[in-house]
């Protein structure tokens, strides 16, 4: 008798196989792990080594002021979040941020309600044109809110006379309180940031709205496909940039009482965008979260008060420091990015 001969099944292939699953699998995990949390273990141990390098760092004043600083752009770079991980990006923020700042101080005599209620149309109408623009005609965010960058600008600087014009708020108003109260020790500009940051958290991953955002920001061909509403989710995301840059002016006429100049504002779309980028949400779009930001606007501003502290060098270091930084930061994305792409191949 000749004995029955057996065949083994092809193991090798399906570990093979099982194995490059695994592989993809990581490489994911470890490209959205670093995305989500990576600013914010860098920013903890920069603000553990400031403290124990430079001693003045470490005081409650110093980290008051910073967080009060990094108020006014985190607020702006909140609405940034929503326009860059829906494929957009928003060059008008700064502009729309000092029309607000202008409109505000300008109709505050006529009371707290009317100098925040117009300031904020004001950004809103703003946000909603270019969205619409960009939405319905198809044109590029990049153009479009360039085009909104300088034509705003110049909109603040007919409204101030070519600058010339400086409102200041007369007297004591309730909006005031906005930018100058404090509540537990720590300016109400940083407790506003906080409830905007936790609102836009909860919208991003708790609503089909923010769902939308990632969806349009991943693949937008493919979430037309799906029936969800992008032109519309386009639209909302310019908005609420614009109603952020808004607040933010807003909150700063309340601190400063008004005066400001009409170049206040210049290059805070640059800032804003940096920070959305150190935190982590991709400029292609699809992909970023609202305490990444959180914790990139913190780490910027940490790092240009460690260069003030510790060195004692101007400005344009901390320029050159920031901007080294970022690139840094977008270099580690495209590797990640290839990684991934490599993985799934």
């Amino acid at each position: 008798m000749t004995p029955a001969v057996t065949t083994e099944p092809p193991v090798a292939v399906a570990a093979d196989h099982g194995g490059r699953e695994a592989a993809r699998a990581r490489a994911r995990a470890l490209t959205s792990l670093i995305s989500r949390n990576g600013a914010v273990a860098v920013l903890i141990i920069v603000v553990v080594l400031g403290t124990l390098l430079v001693p003045s760092f470490g005081k409650p004043d110093n980290l008051r002021n910073v967080a009060l600083a990094a108020s006014f752009i985190g607020i702006i770079a909140a609405g940034m979040t929503f326009v860059i991980i829906s494929g957009g990006i928003d060059l008008s923020v700064g502009s729309t941020y000092a029309l607000a700042t202008i409109i505000s101080a300008m109709y505050a005599p006529r009371g707290s309600f009317i100098a925040v209620t117009y300031a904020l149309v004001a950004a809103g109408v703003v946000g909603l044109v270019q969205g619409l623009i960009i939405a319905r005609l198809r044109l590029p965010a990049f153009i479009v809110t360039l085009a909104g960058l300088t034509g705003v600008r110049g909109l603040v600087f007919y409204i101030t006379h070519e600058g010339n014009d400086h409102p200041r708020i007369e007297g004591r108003l309730a909006f005031e309180a906005l930018g100058t109260g404090s509540l537990a020790t720590i300016g109400t500009p940083v407790w506003i940031m906080l409830a905007v940051f936790a609102i836009g958290w909860w919208a991003l991953n708790r609503t089909p709205f923010g769902q939308s955002v990632q969806a349009v920001g991943g693949n937008q061909n493919a979430a037309e496909l799906m029936g969800l509403p992008v032109k519309r989710t386009q639209t909302i995301v310019y908005v609420v940039s614009g109603l952020c840059a808004g607040l933010s002016g807003i909150l700063t006429t309340a601190l400063s009482g008004g005066g400001q100049e009409a170049r206040i504002g210049d290059a805070y779309e640059l800032s804003a965008i940096a920070a959305v980028v150190i935190g982590g949400t991709l400029l292609s779009g699809g992909v970023g979260s609202m305490v990444g930001t959180l914790a990139g606007v913190l780490l910027l501003f940490v790092i240009q008060n460690l260069i003030v502290q510790g060195a004692n060098l101007n400005s344009y270091v901390q320029q050159v420091v920031s901007g080294g930084f970022l690139l840094v930061v977008v270099i580690l994305q495209a590797v990640l990015s290839r990684r991934t792409n490599s993985a799934d191949t």
